[in-house]
C-alpha cells in the first residue's frame, strides 16, 4: 500500500470542508480557468499535462534491477477519518445451507513465497489482477506476472519488477518501484492499463502505461502524472470509462498530514494513441476519503455522456459523486455531489472503523480489517439499459463492540435515467459460524449473476481464500453458501497485522461469464511469507 521507507502516520482530526474558487496551473506553467466548485472540493478543477510520455519497447524484453531480498518492510497504514459507530447491522442474511453451484475453470498459485522465483519483500501484497483475451495479469508488491488463461502457466520472462513497464522512461517512474499497483483490462478498447505510484522521491507521481494491443507482453504508451512536491497520492484506484481513466487517491500533504481525497480523470482517448495527455482533478475536503471510481464491466458502455460515478461510505450511508469531464473545454468539467444513495441499511464499520480485530489460529496477533473504506472495485454494468453498480466493504456483526466478528456488506445500486441512485439489494454475509470474512471484491456477469470473493479467518480457521455468489432468482439480499477456493495452512505472526489491502474480482471479456478472483493466503506460519491464489469460475445460467 505504501513504500516501505515512508513513515507510519497518525492522522489529524476531521476538518470542515473548505470552499474556494481556484485557478489551476499545469506543470508547463500554463493556467487553466477552473470551473466553480460543485461539491465538497477545496477548489475548482485542476488541469495538468502529463510531465512525461513515450512509447516503450516490448514489455517481455524489459529489464530493471530488483531490490535486495533483505529489504523486508511492512507498509504502514494511513488511516482515514473515523466513520460511524457501533450499531446493529440492518442487513445480515440468514446462514445459507445451499452451496453456490459454481463451475471451477482454473485454480493456480499466483506470486508469493517460493513461487516462480518470487521473493516476499513487503507486506501486505496489495493483490490485484485482471483478465484479458488470452492472458491473466497479476500484480503484487513489488512484481507482476502474465499467465495463460487456458493453462495457468506463467509466460516466459516473467515475473518482472513493478517498475519494468517504465524501463528507460527516466525519472521516478523508472527509478522507484513503490507499489500500490492496479492492473485493468480496458474491455472497450482491448488494452491493458498498468499503474503504480512513485513516492520515494518528489515530485509525487502516478505512473500509467496503456498497451498498444491486447497482448500484455507487448509495447505500451507510458505516462507520468505529477501531484507536485506536497501531495502524496496514496492508495490509487483506477476505473475505466468511455471518456477517461478515472483515478481516486487519499492525499497526505508531505506524506504526513491528511488532506482529503483527490479524484482525477485522465485523457483516455489520447493515451490510447500515445499522444500528449492531460489530467483533470478535484481535491475534496478532509471530510472525505476512500473514494472508488466506477469501472465498466462488459462491452455495453454507459449511455453517451454519462458521468463517471465515485462512491465512498459515511455513517450509515453511501455517498455518490458524478464526475463530468470535458477535455476540450475544462471550464465545462464538473464534480457534482456528494448525494446519499437511498435505502442503505445501518452498519458498523469493521474493527470500529479500521484496525486489527480479525483472529487467527494459535496466536494473539490480529489481522487488519481495513474497515475504513470501500473495497476495490466499484463495478458498473449496463444490462440492456438497466444500469447498476456493485461494491462491498467490511463491517462488524453481533454485539456493538470492536471485538465482534467481521463480515462483508455488499450492495447492488441502481442508477436511473435521471441519474438518481438507490439500493436495489444489499446484504451482510452471515457470521453465525464465528468466522471473520473481509477484504472482498465483487462483480456481476452479463446475465446478472453476482460473485463475491474475500478472505476468511478465525481462531480455528487459517487465513484462506473463499467466494460466494447468487443468481437473479435468489431472494434479494442473499448470497448462497461459500466455496473455499484455497484453504490456508498458517497464521501471520510477529506483530505483522497488515493483510491484503485489496483483492480483485474481474469478469472475462471473451464470454462475459467467467469470474476471475485473486487474493492472499498463508501457506504456513510466519512473517513476510504470504502467498496468493488465482481462481476462475462460472455461475449457473451464463453461457
Amino acid at each position: 500500500m505504501r513504500r516501505g521507507a515512508v513513515l507510519a502516520l497518525l492522522v489529524a482530526a476531521v476538518a470542515l470542508p473548505i470552499r474556494a474558487q481556484a485557478v489551476a496551473s499545469d506543470t508547463t506553467g500554463r493556467s487553466a480557468e477552473a470551473g466553480p466548485p460543485t461539491g465538497d472540493e477545496v477548489g475548482g478543477v485542476e488541469v495538468r499535462q502529463a510531465v512525461q510520455h513515450d512509447v516503450s519497447g516490448p514489455l517481455r524484453d524489459a529489464k530493471v534491477a530488483s531490490p535486495s531480498a533483505a529489504n523486508m518492510k511492512e507498509r504502514p497504514l494511513r488511516p482515514l477519518p473515523p466513520i460511524g459507530g457501533p450499531v446493529a447491522d440492518g442487513a445480515v442474511q440468514p446462514e445459507s445451507t445451499s452451496q453456490v453451484a459454481a463451475t471451477t475453470v482454473q485454480g493456480f498459485d499466483g506470486l508469493g513465497l517460493g513461487k516462480y522465483g518470487f521473493t516476499v519483500r513487503y507486506a501486505p501484497p496489495d493483490t490485484v489482477g485482471a483478465v484479458g483475451e488470452t492472458q491473466y495479469v497479476q500484480w503484487v508488491n513489488d512484481q507482476f506476472a502474465v499467465f495463460s488463461k487456458t493453462t495457468g502457466a506463467i509466460v516466459a520472462t516473467f515475473p518482472k519488477a513493478g517498475n519494468a513497464p517504465w524501463a528507460g522512461f527516466g525519472g521516478g517512474c523508472e527509478t522507484n518501484n513503490d507499489g500500490d499497483p492496479i492492473v485493468q483490462y480496458d474491455k472497450l478498447a482491448q488494452r491493458w492499463v498498468l499503474t503504480q505510484f512513485s513516492v520515494s522521491t518528489t515530485p509525487y507521481l502516478q505512473c500509467v502505461a496503456v498497451s498498444t494491443s491486447p497482448d500484455a507482453t507487448g509495447s505500451y504508451n507510458r505516462y507520468a502524472f505529477s501531484y507536485g512536491n506536497t501531495q502524496f497520492n496514496d492508495y490509487p484506484k483506477l476505473g475505466v470509462w468511455p471518456d477517461g481513466y478515472y483515478v481516486s487517491y487519499n492525499i497526505f500533504n508531505n506524506g504526513a498530514t491528511w488532506a482529503g481525497a483527490k479524484v482525477c480523470a485522465l485523457d483516455r482517448a489520447s493515451m490510447l494513441t500515445g499522444a500528449s495527455a492531460t489530467q483533470q482533478c478535484f481535491q475534496l475536503s478532509t471530510s472525505y476519503g476512500g473514494l472508488l471510481p466506477s469501472d465498466v464491466d462488459g462491452t455495453t458502455p454507459p449511455p453517451s455522456g454519462s458521468p463517471n460515478y465515485f462512491l465512498n461510505f459515511g455513517t450509515n450511508r453511501l455517498n455518490l459523486w458524478k464526475f463530468q469531464v470535458d477535455f476540450g473545454t475544462p471550464t465545462n468539467t464538473r464534480l457534482i455531489g456528494p448525494t446519499a444513495v437511498s435505502g442503505v441499511a445501518a452498519f458498523a464499520p469493521a474493527c470500529g472503523g479500521g484496525g486489527n480485530c480479525v483472529p487467527q489460529p494459535g496466536t494473539s496477533q490480529k489481522l487488519d480489517s481495513l474497515g475504513d473504506r470501500l473495497m476495490y472495485r466499484l463495478a458498473y454494468r449496463n444490462r440492456a439499459g438497466a444500469e447498476s453498480l456493485v461494491v462491498n466493504h467490511s463491517v462488524s456483526v453481533g454485539k456493538n463492540s470492536r471485538s465482534q466478528t467481521t463480515s462483508v456488506r455488499w450492495y447492488q445500486i441502481g442508477v436511473s435515467a435521471s441519474g438518481t441512485s438507490s439500493v436495489l439489494q444489499q446484504g451482510t454475509l452471515s457470521a453465525a459460524d464465528g468466522t471473520s470474512r473481509w477484504m472482498g471484491s465483487i462483480a456481476q456477469d452479463k446475465v446478472g449473476n453476482i460473485a463475491l470473493g474475500y478472505s476468511a479467518s478465525s481462531s480455528s480457521v487459517y487465513p484462506s481464500v473463499r467466494f460466494t455468489g447468487r443468481v437473479p432468482s435468489d431472494t434479494a439480499g442473499t448470497m448462497q453458501a461459500e466455496i473455499v477456493a484455497k484453504a490456508g495452512n498458517g497464521s501471520q505472526l510477529q506483530n505483522l497485522s497488515r493483510w491484503g489491502d485489496y483483492s480483485a474480482m474481474t469478469v472475462d471479456p471473451v464470454d462475459d461469464c467467467t469470474f476471475w478472483y485473486t487474493s492472499e493466503y498463508m501457506a504456513a506460519n510466519g512473517t513476510f511469507n504470504w502467498n496468493t491464489w488465482i481462481n476462475s469460475f462460472k455461475l449457473p445460467g451464463c453461457a
